[in-house]
């Protein structure tokens, strides 16, 4: 078992700072977000990692250079939460038309359905095991849901994890069973 996973949200991008969901779009930090995701490296610094991954999102590995770790790897499992025709858009924007909607408990339409992300994330949890500690680069509804998934909850349980930009997470183990060692630090 994987004794530590440790997870990192990328730093802040205009649209995430404007709350539109960002999936596929493939956006630069901001200046705050870059200030930010090099303090990063303070707080990780002396930490050992035996596995370095990362979203594919320019994003998510600039968020990783920043925080120390240029060499982490890509792995495509990482990516956020396909959105669809809701990429771009903020939850107010589409309970407009979708009354009540969250990505927790409705589909977002021509993007992936939360099965498919569990699906993926569910590999993540399960390529990191056997590893004394790892460390993961991604994005914040695609990490709540590999929190859910590390914990053995449903995909929806994601929703009760708040995760800010550029925020350090710790998952672990107490005896036999998965924890949260440390959240949105």
């Amino acid at each position: 078992m994987t004794s530590e996973l440790w997870l990192v949200r990328h730093g802040e991008t205009a649209w995430s700072s404007a709350g539109r969901h960002t999936s596929t779009t493939d956006l630069p930090l901001t200046e705050e977000g870059e200030r930010v995701a090099s303090s990063l490296a303070a707080r990780l610094a002396g930490q050992e990692f035996d596995l370095v991954l990362t979203s594919p999102r320019l994003r998510a590995r600039r968020t990783a250079e920043l925080a120390g770790f240029p060499g982490a790897e890509p792995n495509e499992d990482l990516a956020e939460w396909a959105y669809g025709d809701y990429e771009g858009l903020t939850t107010p924007q589409i309970r407009e038309s979708v009354p009540g909607w969250t990505v927790w408990t409705h589909p977002s339409v021509g993007g992936e359905t939360a099965q498919e992300v569990g699906d993926r994330l569910d590999r993540v949890v399960a390529g990191t095991r056997g590893v004394e500690r790892a460390l993961v680069f991604g994005h914040g509804h695609a990490l709540r849901v590999l929190t859910a998934r590390w914990l053995g909850l449903p995909v929806a349980a994601g929703a009760h994890f708040r995760l800010d930009t550029a925020t350090v997470s710790v998952l672990g183990w107490e005896r036999e069973t998965p924890v949260i060692q440390r959240w949105n630090a």
